[in-house]
């Protein structure tokens, strides 16, 4: 899995605030998504304090590997996650970031899905969840990821170019003359 392509996604999703601000649901967190633990040195201070780019930059990483451990370990074995799509993979570490590995682990049908490797009903997992409506647009692009995972399955299961998957699909045709081949798409047939 390319990780810097997750992590900046996370980031972009999360944003990052260099003080001490409540959530959404009031709890004092800081950085890049990091809620304050009371372990955490800045755990007490007051919301508004301002936090250096190297503390938030290091509870960022180690919230990232925390999570990126937690979604294989919701998933089930490395082995099994190994031969998940990449993208299938980013989509599962930016949920759990998001929820946690506990909250993650309630999404039974969309893991079932996930693990059987159906792309599409994974899709309609996602959305059929609180979740989905209280992120925002950061649902619809996970959700738009997944169903470019299945796409691509499609795809590959009947041997199509991509070309020759859109004409099926959309009937398009080239322009020119109304037929239905891909001579606009190179190395199509």
């Amino acid at each position: 899995m390319n990780i810097e392509l997750c992590k900046e996604q996370i980031k972009r999703h999360e944003g990052e605030v260099l003080n001490i601000y409540e959530d959404s649901l009031g709890y004092k967190t800081l950085g890049v998504g990091h809620l304050c633990q009371p372990e955490d040195p800045e755990y007490d201070w007051a919301v508004g304090t301002s936090v250096s780019q190297e503390v938030v930059d290091m509870y960022y990483e180690d919230d990232f590997d925390k999570h990126y451990m937690e979604a294989i370990h919701v998933f089930g074995s490395h082995e099994d996650w190994d031969k998940l799509p990449e993208v299938i993979q980013r989509v599962l570490v930016n949920m759990c970031f998001n929820l946690g590995g506990s909250r993650l682990s309630k999404f039974r049908n969309m893991l079932k899905a996930c693990r059987n490797h159906d792309w599409k009903e994974m899709a309609v997992q996602m959305e059929d969840s609180r979740w989905y409506g209280q992120v925002g647009r950061r649902s619809k692009e996970l959700q738009k990821m997944v169903l470019g995972a299945w796409n691509e399955s499609i795809i590959k299961k009947h041997s199509w170019s991509c070309c020759t998957y859109i004409r099926n699909c959309f009937g398009w045709t080239d322009g020119r003359n109304g037929s239905k081949h891909d001579s606009w798409c190179i190395g199509s047939t």
